[in-house]
């Protein structure tokens, strides 16, 4: 059984998707402290789904962006557009234009670098649109000093904040502004929420936290799929689900909100657990893509 200290050091270490690999060197030009390190992201990178709130018009190759998978390819991305140190601010035409995954997932491997356990976590936003629950990807990080994990959601930057009239800190956010998917399901399950608040743009309803509760199982397991990614329940229609198939789901939220070891034992489902290779549905067709 893990004990928490097994938890910890277990997220102190990269996983395939964080791992900067052969371009690790690049992040000694990091801050050690949090909000240094959400500064220097928001210096590397943009929102593509923000781009017009900056006055920019996305191109063909930035749209690109969002498929790189891992952190190691977005670091090649990142120096092919400009080789300066990572400290330096790139100008909006030399930005990596990625979405909340990827703003997520980049601070995880800088603060595993820096050791510091971490963990991507997927879920809904109560912050981007008043009555719904926005698909969104945040950070939950181990803070030694007090003993406790803190919330961060990378990507608010002082636009963000000033369009969205956030008054509360988004390196330590208050509970309820961020559900992660699990505690999505259970509230759409229970009937205490209609499923149809949950998703974004046109793609809501219990598919799509379906969908999130297996990415999210999936990053606590250290594989942060990107958000069109597919594989095993979440590849499956709302009408080829079972009895059985909820049942399982249900136990998998169970254990993600009762932080059981479950989260661990369970994933090794083939139904749950990530496959080497996984179908990703992009805007230029379905693809097959070899995860390990």
């Amino acid at each position: 059984m893990k004990s928490m200290r097994d938890i910890i050091k277990f997220y102190a270490k990269q996983g395939i998707i964080t791992s900067p690999g052969t371009l690790g060197e690049l992040f000694k030009a990091a801050p050690d402290d949090v909000p240094g390190m959400v500064s220097l992201i928001q210096k590397l990178f943009i929102h593509i789904h923000w781009a017009s709130r900056y006055g920019i018009t996305v191109t063909e190759e930035q749209k690109e962006h969002v498929q790189s998978r891992f952190v190691g390819k977005i670091l090649k991305t990142v120096m092919a557009m400009d080789s300066r140190p990572l400290s330096e601010k790139r100008p909006y035409d030399k930005r990596f234009y990625g979405n909340c995954r990827d703003f997520s997932v980049f601070l995880v491997s800088l603060l595993r670098y820096k050791g510091i356990p971490a963990v991507a976590r997927c879920g809904f936003g109560t912050y981007f649109n008043p009555g719904r629950f926005e698909d969104h990807w945040v950070v939950e990080y181990w803070d030694e000093e007090n003993g406790r994990w803190i919330l961060a959601d990378p990507q608010i930057d002082d636009l963000m904040r000033e369009k969205l009239g956030i008054g509360f800190d988004t390196l330590d956010m208050p509970p309820g502004r961020f559900l992660n998917a699990a505690e999505a399901w259970q509230l759409c399950r229970e009937g205490r929420e209609d499923p149809e608040k949950f998703g974004i743009f046109d793609m809501r309803g219990l598919w799509f936290v379906r969908g999130n509760l297996l990415r999210d199982l999936a990053a606590l397991n250290k594989v942060e799929l990107l958000p069109w990614d597919g594989w095993g329940l979440a590849a499956q229609s709302e009408s080829e689900m079972s009895d059985s198939d909820y049942a399982l789901l249900d136990r998998a939220a169970a254990a993600v909100t009762e932080e059981s070891e479950e989260v661990f034992t369970l994933y090794e489902n083939e139904l749950l657990q990530v496959p080497p290779v996984i179908v990703s549905f992009t805007p230029g067709g379905v693809l097959r893509e070899r995860i390990y």
